[in-house]
């Protein structure tokens, strides 16, 4: 089954608590992955960032919003079991929890930071899907952002002279750890002009092998001829590495040819250089940084 929402698993981890006993964050974390029927790929699945596991994630805001309630708590780091409150609520209330449900306790008004919210009334969800957490939350307002910003850059290079885009490559490849120094990269890329090859690059600072680039501002599709003749001026110079990096895009002639041939020729089109472009802070600036933090409730409890 599909990983389930924060709010889906606070009913299921109330009943692995219900025992009285002390359970940690793991024996946790895979007795609910067995509860939902998780397969290996569901639980290997990360957050958009790539820093923590989807599924961790969501049992961990599980656990914070129903300790906020007071039903579970942490008598050490890293250790949970049912509250007094928790078990008296389990037995009176044997429906799904939620956070709407929690809003009958001012102790997780408070949590929430609404203490003018009357008992039993539906609290307002966060912003969008009430079913993501925080860091879920500001992901997705993070992707949209960038769907929509990944297009800048592409037009403003496709409208740029050639030389700038030659200077954009330059740059780019010496903020992905390319060409060894800058003033390196300069010399190298747009003087080469060697039946096909734009320009050569150190692959890395200490220049132990180089690369060969092919740099084109091009209006319509890249096709196979056009891989053809930089693959030839490859072998024409023994080169085994090569870049080819176009403001388009590539037919699927030239994609499967740059596949199947023995020289390892690199594709980028325009969205992809617009991607790194992003990524290396090549033609954009950072407008604002957030760091999310919650509270670490087993920090504050007693250790024995």
């Amino acid at each position: 089954m599909a990983i389930p929402d924060f709010q889906s698993i606070m009913r299921p981890l109330l009943e692995h608590l219900a025992d009285g006993h002390e359970h940690d964050r793991q024996e946790t974390v895979d007795t609910l992955a067995r509860h939902f029927k998780l397969t290996d790929e569901e639980l290997a699945q990360l957050l958009p960032s790539g820093k923590q596991k989807t599924f961790v994630n969501r049992v961990a805001w599980a656990k914070s919003h129903m300790k906020g309630a007071g039903l579970i708590e942490s008598p050490r780091r890293g250790v949970s079991r049912i509250s007094p409150a928790g078990q008296t609520f389990r037995a009176a209330h044997v429906a799904p929890v939620n956070m709407n449900v929690l809003n009958q306790f001012p102790a997780y008004q408070e949590f929430r930071g609404n203490r003018n919210a009357k008992p039993g009334k539906p609290t307002p969800p966060p912003e969008g899907n009430g079913d993501l957490t925080p860091e879920e939350h500001i992901e997705l307002g993070y992707e949209q952002h960038r769907a929509k910003l990944v297009s800048e850059p592409l037009a403003k290079v496709k409208t740029s002279p050639p030389d700038f885009f030659e200077r954009l490559v330059v740059e780019l490849l010496v903020a992905m750890g390319y060409g060894g120094s800058r003033a390196d990269a300069g010399r190298a890329v747009g003087k080469s002009g060697d039946g096909g090859i734009d320009g050569i690059i150190k692959e890395d600072k200490l220049g132990l092998d180089t690369i060969y680039i092919q740099a084109k501002r091009w209006e319509g599709t890249v096709g196979r001829p056009e891989i053809q003749k930089f693959a030839g001026a490859l072998q024409g110079v023994r080169a085994r590495k090569g870049i080819f990096i176009t403001s388009s895009g590539y037919s699927g002639e030239a994609e499967a040819y740059a596949r199947n041939i023995d020289n390892k020729i690199v594709l980028i089109d325009g969205a992809e250089l617009a991607d790194l472009m992003i990524d290396h802070g090549i033609g954009v600036s950072s407008v604002q940084t957030y760091e999310l933090k919650r509270l670490d409730s087993d920090y504050f409890s007693a250790d024995e």
